[in-house]
């Protein structure tokens, strides 16, 4: 009989650094969370960071029971204090740690909090008015402040971080040098866990996919499909109601003649 799958814990993971790369992916649906659970994805992350998102939550959670699932955090949070409410919110839906963009002082009051929390180095889309779309750390002085980063971090309490489009080798030196795991999202294969999103795995867009990932299907070309199937669909069922093709007998109710007559002489009676 095979033995139920035991979820991660951060505990877990600290036990695994240097161990092996564990395998990350970002879902967004409850069909992609079950799947990811179902090819036997080590870590699962997931957006928190809007009304839709949040009340999606619970779906991919019951998705994936099994998982080891963190959510993003909203832009924006203003004050320690919104941070832990929003941290403890989605702990108690599900979620077995939050990521955060926010600054060290805004993750040392949510790790002071117990909550497990996953920082961002290197490019972090939320700051690219300062870097640009660029890979970070390609100069010694931005390499120096990319391990500053790390150990503020680090020094904040945050157990992981993602460390998004790193030259490798700086990205496998940086991993040896922090307890934390880091998580490599373009940062080569010498990180603690190898992250990707289900967009880019799947071809789930028009755009050219980006120089760090790799699609394994083609889901854009499938979804055109889809598209001129539904719109083939719906201009044959236009066609078959103008001529008459449906509904037909298959499709209706019968009664009888003479039930119908009857029904018929009651309502006029009725009437009168």
């Amino acid at each position: 009989m095979l033995r139920p799958r035991k979820k991660h814990t951060v505990y877990d993971l600290q036990q695994l650094k240097g161990k092996r790369c564990l395998t990350h992916i970002h879902v967004k649906s409850p069909e992609e969370a079950a799947a990811a659970e179902a090819a036997g994805l080590d870590l699962l992350s997931c957006s928190f960071d809007s009304p839709e998102s949040q009340a999606r939550f619970p779906q991919l959670v019951a998705a994936a029971p099994n998982s080891f699932l963190s959510c993003a955090t909203p832009n924006g949070l203003a004050s320690p204090e919104e941070a832990i409410r929003v941290g403890f919110k989605a702990i108690e839906l599900g979620a077995s740690s939050v990521y955060c963009s926010a600054s060290p002082r805004i993750i040392k009051a949510m790790t002071d909090e117990r909550l497990p929390v996953v920082g961002h180095l290197g490019l972090v889309p939320r700051h690219v008015i300062w870097t640009n779309y660029r890979a970070i750390g390609k100069t010694a002085d931005e390499a120096v402040l990319l391990y500053d980063q790390m150990k503020r971090l680090e020094d904040a309490g945050a157990y992981a971080a993602e460390l998004e489009v790193v030259p490798h080798q700086l990205a496998s030196y940086l991993a040896s040098q922090t307890s934390m795991i880091l998580m490599s999202l373009g940062s080569g294969s010498g990180c603690d866990t190898q992250f990707l999103f289900s967009d880019d795995i799947l071809g789930d867009y028009d755009e050219r996919p980006p120089r760090h990932a790799k699609a394994y299907r083609d889901f854009a070309a499938e979804h055109r499909r889809l598209q001129q199937e539904r719109i083939a669909a719906f201009k044959e069922y236009v066609a078959d109601v103008n001529e008459g093709r449906f509904p037909d007998q298959s499709h209706t109710i019968e009664m009888k003649d003479d039930l119908l007559a009857e029904i018929k002489t009651r309502i006029k009676s009725d009437r009168c």
